[in-house]
């Protein structure tokens, strides 16, 4: 199953980074300016980022798999993008 979500931010690259060396203290993670990806608990997390947002795919086997991703998700990035308004993602189940 994969949820995804994109918030509209000219930060997007910048929360990119955040996210992803945030959580490379404790769990696989790859990225670069524009693309990142980080195996969280539940299955991982894919993100993509331009200069109009940030976009962010997780993935698991199962409902509380993606429950449980998007909470993680969402949790660090209300930290992070606070200045943006960030309250959480709208999130689509892709299935």
């Amino acid at each position: 199953m994969t949820s995804s979500a994109r918030f509209a931010t000219e930060n997007g690259p910048k929360y990119l980074q955040q996210l992803c060396k945030h959580f490379a203290h404790k769990i696989e993670v790859s990225f670069d300016e524009h693309r990142g990806r980080a195996l969280l608990g539940p299955g991982p997390m894919d993100l993509a980022a331009d200069e109009t947002g940030l976009s962010v795919t997780v993935s698991a086997e199962d409902v509380r798999g993606i429950i449980e991703a998007r909470y993680i998700v969402d949790k660090h990035l209300v930290t992070f993008a606070f200045r943006d308004g960030f309250s959480g993602f709208t999130w689509q189940l892709n299935g």
